[in-house]
Formats: structure tokens, sequence, C-alpha cells
């Protein structure tokens, strides 16, 4: 009884393994979590980015892919012109959205960390585009 129990266990995870990557429909077609990264990466800036996210959320862990391409693509809008002191203060609030869902359960967490990261990009991204004025965007 043991031995078949392993057995299938063993049957379940090669063939899991052995599984293309799975496509979900965004932006009106079928797109793996590959192709929405880069997607999101060939934006034009980070809200387009941003909207691209939104419309391609899957509420589960593989949104820390689709995050960490927005938080990418926003960073380029203002990481150079930050000093060491806004540095930090960007890396802190970061901080704050990995421990918010630290201890719970379940892959939506995952997903609301990588939500909540990427709006803090956003909102420097924002900030810095502003400040810049309008000759930047």
């Amino acid at each position: 009884m043991f031995l078949r129990s392993c057995l299938a266990a063993l049957v379940v995870a090669l063939s899991v393994a052995g599984m293309p990557a799975r496509a979900m429909v965004c932006m009106e077609k079928s797109m793996t979590l590959d192709e929405v990264v880069d997607t999101i990466s060939t934006q034009s800036g980070c809200e387009s980015a941003m909207k691209v996210f939104q419309d391609c959320q899957l509420t589960a862990s593989g949104d820390v892919d689709l995050g960490a391409a927005v938080e990418k693509k926003c960073e380029a809008d203002f990481m150079p012109g930050l000093n060491g002191a806004q540095k930090h203060a960007y890396q802190r609030e970061m901080r704050v959205c990995d421990r918010k869902y630290r201890n719970k359960s379940g892959t939506m967490y995952l997903s609301f960390a990588a939500f909540c990261r990427a709006e803090v990009a956003q909102r420097y991204s924002q900030r810095a585009l502003k400040a810049a004025g309008p000759k930047t965007r």
C-alpha cells in the first residue's frame, strides 16, 4: 500500500514537471507567463506596464514575476535620480509590503505583496516624472 502511494506521487510529480507552460488570457489573447512579463517589459513606461499587470493578474504566485517586471520598468524612471537616503526610504517601503503578508498562507498573499511593491514603484515613478516636468514623458 505504501509503495503504491509513493509510485502514484512520483507519477504525479513527473507529469507536472513535464507539462508545458500554462497559458492565460490576457489582453484578449492567450499568453504564457513569460510572454506577459515580456509584454510588461516592452511597455513605453511605468503606467502602461502597471495597466498590463492589472489586466493580466492571476491573483496567485505568478503575479510575483509580473510585479517584478513592473518594478523594473518603473524604477527606470526614478532610481538613477535617488540619493542614498531616498533609496533607503524606497527599500523600506518595499520591505513593508513584504512584511505585510509574510505570515499569511495562500498564494493570493504573494500576489497582494507583488501588487503592493509594484504600487510603491509606480508612486515613485509618478513623483519623479511630475518633478521632471512634461518634457520627460
